[in-house]
């Protein structure tokens, strides 16, 4: 499939069309997928909200959304009114059955009806159910149409369940897009080719040779103006159980038969599958939470979480659990999955540490050999190796590190994730989102841990705003004789 060529002409409906994601992410996806060639003139893109605009009023607030969010060197002033050409907008509570989506059936029925229609949910997932069934009672599901549901699938696998049924019950699987944004950046695809295309990196990959995995995402943000979403999530929900394990899957799957979607959802699914469970004491033992108190970010203080949320929560900030995954391959390898708010730099990253040699003739120990798959920023592979310190005339060793920048070429940014995803949904090629079997996986996995810090029976540790996290995550990583990544820079 040529994901470079221009797609098939396509009716994208978004509900939730005036929240956050759709302004700062959907829409500017969407031009520069226009800009490239990929959208067809006949496509068009209706938002839809409870929000009371008419389509004038919902253009103005898209082409204000393009101009602050785009990169000024690929704003076009001629080409920001073509877009807009094919925006429409209805407002509509999707949840409620009422005469308003006799409007949205309107716009669509202008269309012919094989053309390819995407509804795009970008509102909160307990709602998913309740759109599609009205979505079937008017009769707008055809045979040419998909779903695309946004994270979270759920908050535990009861909910997960609830909401997979309630689409499923409408669109079958195949027609059912869950997205990771994590998925569609081209960093984290990357981990497929440069295992599977360099048989150099695949013949290490295994515990012969390697000594530990980290998986690292961290942001410099608190949790600002999503305080109230984030105290009922969380970062183990937030980002360990979706994208990091996705991550993990990538990393640690064998290899698939083929680049088809089935073949590799099946190898990321044998992953979660054969994750080691984390129950009873070893929630204590394999893993930290902790929340961000005061402290200083970019020179700057920086509130602690609880001042920010102004009340007591029991919700982490920080979350690590060390994984261990029970296939020959990975014979007690361990991973170390790491996410955070408020930490001293903004970076999502792998890094692959080697065993080091039983032994050694040189005066300096060597380091160990690693290799670092930056995800963001900076997006590029480091390979950290041992070589002569020419300083010196005894045979001393420094540290060298191969650094291969992903670049785009021409100082464009690389696109963004939604990009790529977007499309996919029209091409009607899943490679890149999730399989439910995935979804009841990952919850599977989680959940006792979730249960077990519900009950405090692992404790609530501290760390400060700008700092790399609480000191019981550096002792867990010590017990192995590990250290992470910044620590040995």
């Amino acid at each position: 499939m040529d994901h470079a060529q221009q797609v098939e002409p396509f009716d994208y409906v978004i509900f939730g069309a005036t929240g956050d994601l759709t302004m700062r992410k959907l829409l500017p996806a969407f031009y520069n997928r226009m800009r490239s060639g990929q959208v067809p003139d006949e496509a068009r893109i209706i938002g839809t909200a409870r929000t009371a605009l008419d389509r004038e009023e919902f253009v103005d607030r898209v082409r204000e959304a393009l101009v602050r969010f785009l990169p000024k060197e690929v704003r076009d002033p001629s080409l920001i009114e073509r877009f807009l050409m094919r925006v429409d907008y209805v407002t509509l509570d999707g949840t409620k059955s009422g005469s308003d989506w006799d409007g949205l059936a309107a716009v669509l029925s202008t269309a012919p009806p094989e053309r390819i229609r995407v509804y795009y949910f970008a509102t909160a997932p307990q709602l998913y159910g309740a759109i599609c069934e009205n979505l079937h009672a008017k009769h707008l599901i055809t045979p040419f149409s998909r779903v695309v549901l946004e994270k979270p699938i759920g908050t535990d696998s009861a909910t997960a369940e609830a909401i997979n049924n309630g689409v499923g019950q409408y669109f079958p699987e195949n027609h059912i897009f869950r997205i990771d944004h994590y998925l569609g950046k081209e960093t984290v695809q990357n981990v497929i080719g440069l295992r599977f295309a360099n048989p150099i990196i695949e013949a290490v990959w295994s515990s012969d040779f390697i000594e530990s995995v980290q998986i690292t995402a961290a942001e410099t943000v608190g949790v600002e103006g999503r305080a109230a979403y984030y105290n009922t999530s969380g970062a183990l929900r937030d980002m360990i159980q979706n994208h990091l394990l996705q991550v993990l899957g990538l990393v640690a799957m064998e290899q698939p038969e083929s680049l088809a979607a089935d073949n590799v959802r099946n190898a990321k699914l044998a992953v979660l599958n054969a994750l080691r469970p984390i129950t009873g004491d070893a929630v204590r033992t394999e893993t930290v939470r902790a929340q961000y108190t005061e402290g200083m970010v970019g020179g700057k203080p920086a509130p602690g979480y609880l001042e920010e949320l102004g009340e007591p929560s029991n919700t982490e900030t920080y979350a690590l659990l060390r994984a261990f995954i029970d296939t020959p391959r990975w014979k007690n390898v361990p991973f170390y999955l790491r996410t955070a708010k408020r930490s001293a730099e903004k970076v999502s990253e792998v890094v692959i540490t080697f065993k080091t040699a039983p032994t050694h003739m040189f005066s300096t120990p060597p380091i160990a050999n690693c290799l670092v798959i930056r995800i963001q920023p900076h997006e590029g592979v480091e390979l950290h190796l041992n070589v002569k310190n020419p300083a010196t005339d005894a045979f001393t060793l420094k540290e060298s590190v191969l650094n291969a920048e992903f670049e785009m070429g021409g100082g464009l940014p690389f696109p963004d994730s939604y990009e790529r995803l977007l499309l996919d949904a029209v091409r009607g090629d899943p490679v890149l989102f999730i399989r439910r079997d995935e979804v009841e996986a990952a919850w599977k996995w989680i959940e006792p841990v979730l249960d077990a810090w519900s009950e405090n029976k692992s404790p609530m540790e501290t760390y400060s705003a700008g700092s790399y996290g609480p000191s019981k995550a550096t002792t867990l990583l010590a017990e192995n004789g590990h250290h992470w990544h910044e620590n040995m820079e």
